[in-house]
């Protein structure tokens, strides 16, 4: 893995102009966890390269040539193609390699429930961390930022008590491991989940899960990587 600052964001290693391996353009803060986490769980090699969130460096012009949203994670497939979207990618991930059990296959019995509960977190609990995190951004004033930041933290929460009710133990799906683990956990790990012990109290089973998760040795160095405080 490389951790540097990523100023040259095209220059991948490359064989005759392909890029020989994923690169993973993130943040220890973001939803990079779960590709990375996939990622882990596939065998597969990935470059990482550091987005600063705290310095804006997925809003600049150099990172928007290769994201134009501005978000991340981004993933530059083996192949040169720039892909976004953490739930995108997991399902993508999912595809290509399909060894490493991260959703159900098409046509099992568990695949449509793997797939709403992947888009539920993707639509209703991935737009409301952004409005917690940087609530200046839909709000003209200090006051109006400050109730956005409120509501959307109850928001975050209201909705993760609702993927903690679908999810099954030891795994959210009764079959076993899969990439809502990933994504569930993650959210868990996070401040609006955390603050004053209320996932504790709240997510018993998506906090069984994480622990779980730090126990995978695919996913040990990745799990500490992201939340080295568990």
């Amino acid at each position: 893995m490389c951790y540097g600052k990523p100023r040259d964001y095209r220059g991948a290693f490359s064989f005759r102009g392909v890029p020989m391996t994923y690169i993973l353009y993130g943040e220890t803060g973001s939803g990079a966890f779960c590709v990375e986490a996939a990622l882990a769980e596939a065998g597969e090699p990935v470059e990482f390269r550091q987005i600063k969130l705290d310095d804006n460096e997925q809003r600049s012009a150099e990172f928007r040539v290769l994201n134009p949203s501005g978000k991340i994670p981004a993933l530059q497939l083996p192949e040169g193609e720039i892909v976004s979207e953490t739930s995108a990618l997991l399902i993508l991930l999912a595809e290509r390699h399909p060894g490493a059990k991260l959703l159900p296959p098409p046509g099992a019995p568990a695949r449509p429930l793997a797939l709403r509960w992947l888009a539920f977190m993707a639509a209703e609990v991935y737009p409301m961390v952004e409005i917690a995190d940087y609530p200046e951004r839909f709000a003209d004033d200090h006051k109006g930022a400050a109730f956005l930041k409120r509501r959307a933290q109850d928001r975050i929460r209201e909705r993760m008590l609702s993927v903690e009710a679908a999810a099954a133990a030891p795994w959210f799906l009764a079959e076993g491991f899969s990439a809502l683990d990933l994504y569930a956990a993650m959210f868990s790990r996070w401040r609006e989940c955390r603050i004053g012990g209320w996932r504790e109290d709240n997510l018993p089973r998506i906090c069984a899960i994480a622990a779980a998760l730090a126990q995978r040795p695919a996913l040990q160095p990745v799990w500490n990587k992201y939340f080295p405080n568990g």
